[in-house]
């Protein structure tokens, strides 16, 4: 099946498109050091980047013309930080705003499907409006905007299409969600809003995948049958006290039937400690210890005994709390590229190009790969049945 990768970045969404079964006709991003990543990892034979015709440049200028035949998927992570909870919040003022060129792929390429995944501010309340137009666009894709037509007219405008029950030629059925990446078996507490949808004639019907791992089967595990600290060699002295959580677990009345939470120690506990074994972990390609972490009122770092909070880009760099380990001991260093790469659930023979720094943003700004697979692969398979 033909797909199309927008916005592709450090490839989480590309990745689990090839995972599940698509085959890229183009991998488009604007971004040098992400391209170079993408270019790096497909020199190198990684086996999900073998088949990407990759593209750098402006999306705002590429023809969807030159892609050939019938196109199955479109997916995409358009820029975020319009809508990012540490952004500016300008949304459509923003210059960086590009869901009108995921709309303008949609409309000239006809995909049989799309699916679209951005931060969870963009469901806050003072988006709201710019959400829904956002949902009819890409419902009605053909309904464009008129020259200098201010965008609440062509809201209005959309509304009343939609109302009026006459949707002549393409439009789509879509759904919206926020996930988190925890409850797919991703080792970081990270949620994102996805987008999707199915040419209307197919008649598809669909929905997301179920989750398949739980905080409440982590606690079990941990404070109830010990699983956790036996399978990592912990012995009782070295477990942490549990709180609230150990609480918890002792109020459930039988194991949970999911997963586990996946979590940071789970995702790393195999490499080498940078900071205190810097010889061992230069044997792993992006694992080296970058000074300076320290700890302050709301950044206290991602427990080690729990999926990670939320990786993050940051407008002037790294923020402190959201991309630091916390170990048990309560000290703190900040998570090695290579560390961030499983939080994300990258392959461990990918390499990223750029400081560390820009590779973190490039990670920060990243859909984790994992959760992605599930609803694509879900995707694939609903394209599959109807073929």
């Amino acid at each position: 099946m033909k797909s199309v990768e927008l916005f592709v970045g450090a490839g989480g969404l590309g990745i689990a498109s090839e995972r599940a079964g698509f085959r890229p006709a183009l991998v488009l991003d604007w971004d040098k050091w992400a391209c170079d990543t993408l270019r790096e990892n497909k020199r190198r034979g990684l086996k999900e980047f073998a088949d990407w015709k990759i593209v750098e440049g402006d999306v705002r200028e590429f023809d969807f013309g030159k892609v050939r035949g019938s196109v199955d998927l479109v997916t995409g992570g358009p820029p975020c930080q319009p809508f990012s909870l540490g952004g500016r919040h300008r949304a459509f003022l923003d210059e960086r705003d590009m869901f009108p060129q995921a709309v303008r792929a949609v409309r000239e390429l006809r995909p049989k499907s799309f699916v679209f995944e951005n931060v969870k501010g963009l469901t806050r309340t003072s988006f709201a409006s710019y959400l829904e137009y956002v949902r009819l666009q890409l419902r009605h894709p053909e309904v464009t905007a008129r020259h200098d037509e201010p965008w609440l007219d062509h809201l209005s405008r959309l509304e009343r299409y939609e109302t009026s029950g006459r949707h002549d030629g393409l439009h789509y059925n879509l759904v919206m969600r926020v996930l988190n990446a925890a409850n797919y078996g991703v080792p970081q507490r990270r949620e994102r809003v996805f987008i999707v949808g199915f040419r209307s004639d197919l008649e598809f019907d669909w929905h997301f995948p179920a989750e398949t791992h739980s905080q409440d089967a982590l606690l079990w595990s941990q404070w109830r049958s010990n699983e956790y600290w036996d399978q990592h060699r912990v012995t009782p002295k070295k477990r942490p006290d549990g709180g609230a959580g150990r609480e918890r677990a002792l109020r459930l009345a039988e194991p949970p039937r999911m997963e586990p939470w996946v979590t940071v120690r789970d995702a790393i506990s195999d490499l080498p400690d940078p900071e205190r074994h810097p010889l061992l972990a230069a044997d792993h390609h992006d694992h080296r210890f970058i000074p300076g972490a320290r700890t302050y009122v709301g950044h206290t770092g991602s427990p080690l005994d729990e999926p990670a909070k939320t990786l993050k880009a940051g407008v002037h760099g790294v923020p402190g709390g959201e991309n630091m380990l916390r170990r048990p001991d309560g000290s703190v260093r900040y998570f090695t590229v290579r560390e961030s790469a499983r939080l994300q659930t990258f392959p461990d023979e990918m390499v990223f190009h750029g400081s560390w720094s820009e590779t973190m943003r490039q990670l920060g700004n990243a859909v984790p790969t994992r959760m992605a697979e599930a609803v694509l692969t879900s995707v694939r398979e609903r394209l599959r049945r109807s073929a």
